[in-house]
């Protein structure tokens, strides 16, 4: 439990970037062997792309570092509910295990919209823990579409 909130801390330190530089603030971290061995945030602004939510950026990072886009044995901690797309890259990387913050009342794959995770026809199963952090994540988010439109809404005057 305790290692489970340092590494979720540590996937928060990656939403807080993400904000930082102007994207959604959500962050992940691949974990094998009690060790982070990958980092992301989300960077679809920054690099025009649809798929660089930060679970995909921490997988990609993970899959280069040990040389195989399957990641058997590793944990991934991440801000917010993966998302569909999200959630089948997960089952495809083989990730053991799954510690999610805050949930998605929008888009979540991991039952909150939609039951992408588990699936009982899917082959791989994952260990799946929510809620850990989850209103310090929430609440993250919540402030920042907040202000993001308050700006727009201002901009708009």
């Amino acid at each position: 439990m305790v290692e489970d909130l340092d590494f979720l801390r540590a996937a928060i330190e990656q939403a807080e970037a993400a904000e930082r530089d102007g994207e959604v603030p959500v962050g992940a971290v691949v974990v094998l062997d009690g060790e982070i061995i990958a980092r992301g945030n989300n960077r679809v602004l920054r690099d025009s792309d649809p798929t660089a939510h930060a679970e995909i950026v921490a997988m990609r990072a993970a899959g280069k570092l040990l040389g195989n886009y399957r990641l058997e044995g590793c944990s991934l901690y991440v801000t917010l509910e993966p998302c569909a797309m999200c959630a089948g890259a997960v089952l495809h990387a083989r990730i053991a295990r799954l510690f999610y913050a805050a949930s998605d009342p929008k888009a979540g794959a991991c039952g909150s919209v939609l039951g992408v995770m588990n699936h009982p026809q899917l082959n791989h199963k994952v260990e799946v823990e929510a809620g850990l952090l989850g209103e310090e994540c929430g609440a993250m988010l919540t402030r920042f579409f907040r202000e993001r439109r308050l700006q727009a809404a201002q901009a708009g005057k």
